[in-house]
């Protein structure tokens, strides 16, 4: 596991949102160039919300957002371009094929036609996706549709992949495909910032986890730190995690 890089990839600082109550509250968070992270916490703690101001999707109320030295509150269209997003539903138009999808989605990037046919086939290829190509969307199955709206959002080559429940609902075959996906791109120097309710998946992936409760980082570090920061030793993940939330609990 690579340790945090000097060069943030994402810079978070005081970042507050509120609807009938604070959802986001004055959340500080930073993630290194070529980081794997994982944000967890339980529902309704601010993951999602976060993750959408991040992304551009969601303004906030107050404070700030940097992604690779960029004001993505100030220059969101600057920030966007070199920013993916996938969230745990599909967002792809259902009457295209995953070729059309993929050359929508370049054109918008403005990217040249040749190299988004070239790597658009590539993606199609990598997620096993080539053998419905020319298939509309609309009868794919949920997995089908994820791989597709992942290579969407990677076909502009991205260095910040932001994925909120990417896995949610995805048989084994297909998580396989997503989560060696993004691993392949980390090794290639690429960013990921993911929320996800199966453990498991963190413990493995992750380089680092930030645990947020009530839209605040209660804790954060590699998967050793925070058995130091809850007390625990050789424990799970899961057991770590639901240490750190329950003692917040208690103190509020």
């Amino acid at each position: 596991m690579n340790m945090v890089q000097s060069v943030s990839a994402l810079r978070v600082a005081s970042l507050r949102k509120v609807f009938q109550r604070p959802a986001v509250d004055g959340l500080d968070l930073r993630v290194g160039q070529g980081e794997f992270y994982a944000l967890l916490g339980p529902n309704g703690a601010g993951k999602t919300t976060t993750l959408r101001m991040i992304a551009g999707l969601m303004q906030p109320d107050a404070g700030e957002v940097s992604i690779f030295g960029i004001d993505a509150l100030a220059n969101p269209i600057a920030a966007k371009r070199i920013t993916a997003w996938v969230s745990d539903e599909p967002m792809i138009y259902d009457k295209l094929s995953p070729t059309e999808y993929l050359a929508f989605v370049a054109g918008l990037w403005g990217m040249d036609p040749t190299l988004a046919e070239k790597k658009s086939a590539a993606l199609l290829d990598w997620l096993e996706l080539k053998p419905h190509a020319h298939e509309r969307c609309e009868d794919f199955s949920k997995g089908m549709r994820q791989k597709v709206a992942l290579a969407g959002a990677l076909v502009h080559e991205p260095k910040l992949i932001i994925l909120d429940e990417p896995l949610t609902g995805l048989d084994a075959r297909a998580a396989r495909l997503v989560k060696d996906a993004l691993l392949a791109r980390v090794r290639e120097g690429c960013t990921v910032i993911m929320t996800t309710h199966i453990l498991e998946v963190a413990e493995r992936m992750a380089e680092r986890i930030g645990v947020i409760s009530r839209g605040r980082l209660i804790a954060e570090g590699t998967l050793e730190e925070l058995r130091k920061q809850s007390g625990s030793s050789n424990t799970s993940l899961e057991d770590v995690f639901l240490t750190l939330v329950a003692e917040q609990e208690t103190t509020q």
